[in-house]
């Protein structure tokens, strides 16, 4: 038997996309807006592939043209990373690559939440890495197949100047940023916040040292200055005085805007000021529900319309700090009932218009307590396809509803959320092309969302079949979500078959 090469030929992918012919592609300027949803850690990981003296090719698939194009034919290993809604396209791949003696490896959000099920498809399903497990996995010395994960956390991550050939083709025109290009990176990873529906829920918290996130912060200013910063750490909030800090030290005219997430109560009036001085150009604060998660918020006591009150004055007055405003919802949660969540949310988008609703559908992830809760409630819908565990799908028996009653009210909500009033509303009061950009684009998105829930809940009243599997009484997968699937595989739909779009559930 020859030996093996030291030196591999590795492709690393992310799927951005899970469709193979891109919804996104026929409008203008929207690819350029979506390929920037890129993830840091595949860029990690291919980091770490050339730092082993390995020859890597990276790439992200967004719609762009058939992700097999991407990589080159002669791969020894490949790497594909993607979240569970792209799943079954990440399927399809690994198959085509299987057959070609490629050692597969799946990587990213969907490896974490369901590792049992990429086996079916993976020689090896990472749940989460350092640099070490990744020389072993490129090596050769990991036995096939496997669920693996490394014993704690990376004690360090490449830097952005690292990382710079991996932002060229993930963010960059030609080896240069442009107004839509987002350079992301970590103040931390993990986060403290234990909610029961995400996947951070149990993280390791752990902050980049404040030396590394400076230099990354001090290289963008003079190597691309003014590019728009993307902090995609979970929770920014902890690190927020941090990082204002280090964004205080670069001079106005080359310093950054920023995006990033965090609690709402951590934004005090005197974090207000410095977050307009830092330039924050987007804030992205979950509020998640009227009536639970109270702690997160510093607001414990209050609930309903008192909760509704208090938020809609906190959002503006962010909002004379931020210009670009997100507040993040789920619906579908066990305390919900009636129409009492949906219409407090529209109530809420009424008084904020300014505030972009991203509404979500509760969704359980493998390696959750939500989904641990519901497996022993008998609630999760044992035939839905792992791909469809997203909005506008229900992968679960909502406690409060029954499913055609939930559309109803969901197709309400993101129709007021969409409105024509709203949507002038949300153009006049932004004068950042950027962030006219992303509400078009969010707006359009939201938009296709609602004529699939349409659909759905027509096929729900038309098809005794799809009722009673939604009810939890038939585990035979319909044939409009079969063929639903199919379709947005295009050619790739027929490597799936039938039993491989019956998931593995998390734990076996």
């Amino acid at each position: 038997m020859p030996a093996a090469r030291s030196r591999k030929k590795v492709g690393v992918v992310e799927l951005i996309a899970y469709t193979v012919a891109s919804e996104w592609a026929e409008m203008l300027g929207v690819p350029s807006l979506k390929r920037q949803f890129y993830s840091i850690m595949p860029q990690v990981v291919s980091v770490w592939c050339r730092q082993l003296g390995h020859e890597v090719t990276y790439a992200t698939y967004y719609g762009q043209k058939d992700p097999v194009r991407l990589l080159p034919d002669d791969l020894d290993v490949v790497f594909i990373a993607a979240s569970t809604q792209a799943s079954a396209l990440a399927y399809a791949l690994a198959k085509i690559y299987r057959a070609k003696g490629v050692l597969t490896v799946a990587g990213g959000p969907h490896a974490k939440c369901f590792p049992e099920d990429c086996t079916r498809f993976f020689d090896i399903t990472v749940t989460k890495c350092d640099k070490a497990l990744i020389a072993d996995i490129v090596a050769g010395r990991i036995d096939c197949p496997a669920i693996v994960a490394s014993e704690h956390p990376p004690a360090e991550f490449p830097s952005v100047e690292e990382r710079l050939p991996e932002l060229a083709v993930a963010a960059f025109h030609r080896g240069r940023p442009t107004h839509t290009s987002i350079i992301s990176l970590w103040g931390s990873v993990g986060c403290p916040y234990t909610c029961g529906f995400c996947t951070d829920w149990n993280s390791t918290y752990v902050r980049v040292p404040a030396g590394q996130l400076g230099d990354d912060i001090r290289f963008v200013a003079d190597h691309f200055p003014r590019t728009l910063l993307g902090f995609q750490d979970p929770n920014f909030g902890i690190r927020l005085d941090d990082a204002m800090s280090l964004l205080e030290q670069i001079p106005p005219e080359r310093r950054s805007p920023y995006l990033m997430q965090c609690s709402i109560s951590v934004l005090t009036a005197e974090r207000l000021k410095r977050l307009g001085g830092t330039r924050c150009l987007y804030v992205a604060p979950g509020i998640e529900s009227w009536s639970e998660f109270g702690n997160k918020m510093k607001l414990k006591t209050t609930t309903g319309r008192d909760r509704v009150g208090r938020l809609a004055g906190q959002f503006a007055d962010l909002r004379q700090h931020v210009p670009g405003l997100q507040a993040n919802f789920v619906m579908g949660l066990d305390s919900d009932h009636g129409d009492q969540p949906f219409e407090l949310t529209e109530d809420f988008l009424t008084r904020v218009p300014f505030v972009w609703p991203n509404i979500n559908i509760l969704t359980p992830y493998g390696s959750t307590p939500v989904y641990d809760q519901f497996k022993r409630e008998g609630r999760l819908i044992r035939a839905m396809p792992l791909a469809l565990y997203c909005s506008p799908y229900l992968s679960m028996i909502v406690r409060n509803y029954d499913v055609v009653g939930f559309y109803d009210r969901f197709i309400r909500l993101l129709e007021a959320s969409t409105s024509r009033a709203l949507t002038v509303a949300r153009a006049v009061m932004h004068d950042r092309l950027a962030i006219k950009l992303a509400r078009f684009a969010q707006t359009v998105a939201v938009r296709r969302d609602i004529k699939e829930m349409r659909a759905i809940r027509t096929e729900l009243i038309r098809s005794p079949e799809l009722r009673a599997f939604h009810e939890g009484r038939s585990d035979g997968l319909p044939a409009f979500y079969a063929s639903h699937l199919k379709q947005r595989l295009g050619r790739f739909g027929p490597l799936l078959t039938p039993e491989d779009l019956l998931p593995v559930p998390y734990g076996g």
